[in-house]
């Protein structure tokens, strides 16, 4: 059933937005090997986390447009042939919405309004997936989390990714855009940036490891996280392209939340090296920390019979191998 799926997409022209970034250049590798004609728009600004050797592989089998999704006729030279559109791009840095909240507001708001607009005026009949975010959720009230669950950010990365699901599903329900939203958890895998804590800490973690640093833990780290490869993630964005549902909003994650102290465990096993130290919370970040992650997907299993397929264990072994391949 999954190779019919995800066989539409083979000879369709499919636009990933933030597709030199990681959650984007991922999909990007796994729709060249569908064989979708894949064309990328992003800004490869650092604040961002894009890195052009995300695509070594596929760089000669893709088309690649330099260009700021901020900027509305930049986004619809590429979404105007698209059949399929993935929205990946994103300012995701927790901490750096808070220092520049315009910018954050910029890209995750106005690009977004940018990517659905060119939808609307140009390609109506196109598949939309938007990236969404578990953390738009805030402090749980109930376990484990569904897509019911009321929505109380607590930090300007994660309200701005509210409105923009909001604003995928107001243009599915007035202006019948075939939008999906696939709200991701901590991902981690192969092509993340793992040299600053802006981009994810597990991730961050991962490359603290393999250089035999010190991985900092606020708190106790007994708090839990919903953590998912990326590759589990990919499947999860395709299968909501190829669905017949729209204006649909799902997790996708991992129900068997684990610790944060134990996540680190498991980095410094799989890498080798590195070492824990727990540290009082600074202020800044106690205060928009969302406490326990515990989801619930079993509306993603019932409506797009996806599951995550990778433990923890083999997630971080194959991490830790991609790295020590693009490192020698």
């Amino acid at each position: 059933m999954r190779d019919k799926l995800f066989g539409l997409l083979s000879g369709k022209r499919a636009v990933v937005t933030g597709g030199l970034g990681f959650i984007g250049s991922n999909l990007v590798h796994a729709l060249v090997e569908i064989g979708a004609d894949v064309t990328v728009i992003d800004s490869l600004d650092p604040r961002s986390g894009g890195d052009i050797a995300n695509i070594q592989g596929v760089e000669d089998r893709i088309d690649l447009v330099s260009a700021d999704i901020c900027e509305y006729e930049a986004v619809a030279s590429v979404v105007q042939n698209a059949v399929y559109v993935f929205h990946c791009a994103a300012h995701t840095s927790h901490p750096y919405s808070m220092r520049d909240p315009q910018l954050d507001v910029s890209v995750n708001c106005i690009g977004t309004l940018n990517v659905l607009e060119s939808v609307r005026r140009l390609r109506p009949n196109a598949k939309m997936v938007y990236v969404g975010t578990s953390t738009q959720i805030g402090p749980m009230i109930s376990s484990p989390i569904t897509e019911n669950h009321r929505v109380a950010p607590v930090d300007i990365y994660s309200a701005n990714k509210a409105v923009a699901e909001y604003y995928c599903r107001i243009y599915a329900n007035a202006h019948d855009i075939d939008v999906n939203v696939v709200r991701l958890p901590n991902v981690y895998g192969p092509r993340a940036n793992i040299k600053s804590p802006d981009f994810g800490f597990i991730n961050y973690f991962i490359g603290l490891a393999l250089s035999g640093q010190s991985l900092t833990i606020y708190g106790d780290g007994a708090q839990l996280r919903s953590v998912l490869y990326v590759k589990d993630a990919i499947e999860a964005l395709i299968l909501a392209s190829c669905s017949e549902f729209t204006g649909e909003v799902w997790f996708a994650a991992n129900e068997n939340s684990v610790s944060v102290n134990e996540l680190a465990r498991s980095i410094v096993a799989a890498c080798g090296s590195g070492e824990i130290v727990n540290v009082k919370w600074p202020d800044d970040r106690k205060r928009i920390d969302v406490g326990d992650i515990v989801i619930d997907c079993s509306k993603i299993r019932g409506d797009l019979n996806w599951n995550p397929k990778v433990s923890l264990e083999d997630g971080l072994g194959n991490t830790v191998k991609y790295w020590e391949s693009v490192t020698q």
